[in-house]
């Protein structure tokens, strides 16, 4: 069983930068493959990135491609989303996601229903 636990939400002006955090317990976080995705009101669970366990490939939602970075350290058993020139369209619920994928590249990235572990989530709210 994994845990996760998102950290670093908060509120933010138009043009800020936030970094957010998920925290694995429970298992190493070697051989999953990790995603975020946001909820806003009134909308679908959106997919904002993805990264493979060993880092070497990313993935990225077309809305934040080029202003998001996702990262992770496994050492340290924990997954980052720097945001950079955020937007009020970024409001939301962000939820960490992981999918054990083995050595292998991670299956559907962008698909809720691949990952088996989720965090209880982390508002950003961006003003205007």
């Amino acid at each position: 069983q994994v845990h996760l636990v998102e950290s670093g939400g908060g509120l933010v002006q138009a043009g800020d930068s936030l970094r957010l955090s998920c925290a694995a317990s429970g298992r190493t976080l070697n051989y999953y493959g990790m995603g975020w995705f946001r909820l806003a009101p009134g909308k679908e669970r959106e997919f904002v990135a993805a990264i493979r366990w060993s880092g070497n490939n990313t993935y990225y939602g077309e809305r934040v491609k080029g202003r998001f970075i996702i990262s992770r350290v496994n050492a340290e058993n924990t997954m980052y989303l720097q945001m950079n020139s955020l937007e009020p369209e970024d409001t939301g619920v962000y939820y960490c996601a992981a999918q054990f994928t083995g050595p292998a590249a991670m299956r559907r990235p962008a698909m809720p229903s691949a990952y088996s572990y989720w965090g209880q989530g982390v508002q950003v709210t961006v003003s205007s």
